[in-house]
């Protein structure tokens, strides 16, 4: 049985962001974030017809992760809970899922705005798929662990909410 699998990038994500720390974290705090996902020519007419969906998902390498921890604290404090029940970018695999509104898509320059992505610029994209509302939404799924926050009325908290990044021109 193979213990590991060797996947291509298809294209990088081009955002404001360099730092983990500035980006927004969940794809909610970056709502009016505006990125590109540049693909490389060979994958570039695979973007026909995407123009039609409303919102893809991105499948990415956490390409600046640092390692992972089987057990985590999640942003909202708390017991440490395993890394597979959280959203924590340091991961065993280190893929991350993230569903972004497309803006508009450029087949011949092989090119998608996007509008609340949270990737790190040059983030190495491994895929794209449509998000389709009549199978990828379960609006009756549990929320693990979380429910007893749900149901005292504390909504999940986002960790830092969408801010232009820093304005570097003069550095």
């Amino acid at each position: 049985m193979r213990t590991s699998v060797e996947l291509p990038v298809i294209g990088w994500a081009r955002t404001p962001w360099q730092r983990r720390e500035d980006a927004p974290h969940q794809p909610p705090a970056a709502a009016d974030a505006l990125g590109t996902i540049e693909v490389l020519p060979d994958y570039a007419p695979s973007l026909a017809d995407l123009e039609t969906f409303e919102r893809i998902w991105l499948i990415f390498h956490l390409h600046r992760s640092t390692g992972w921890n089987p057990r985590v604290r999640p942003p909202r404090g708390g017991p440490r809970r395993g890394v597979l029940a959280t959203r924590a970018p340091d991961r065993p695999a280190g893929i991350g899922l993230s569903n972004v509104l497309v803006c508009g898509v450029d087949v011949d320059a092989g090119q998608v705005q996007v509008r609340g992505i949270d990737l790190l610029d040059q983030t190495p994209i491994l895929d794209i798929k449509p998000y389709l509302p009549s199978i990828d939404a379960w609006p009756n799924a549990g929320h693990g662990w979380l429910e007893p926050y749900l149901e005292a009325g504390i909504e999940p908290r986002l960790r830092k909410p969408f801010r232009p990044p820093p304005d570097r021109s003069d550095a």
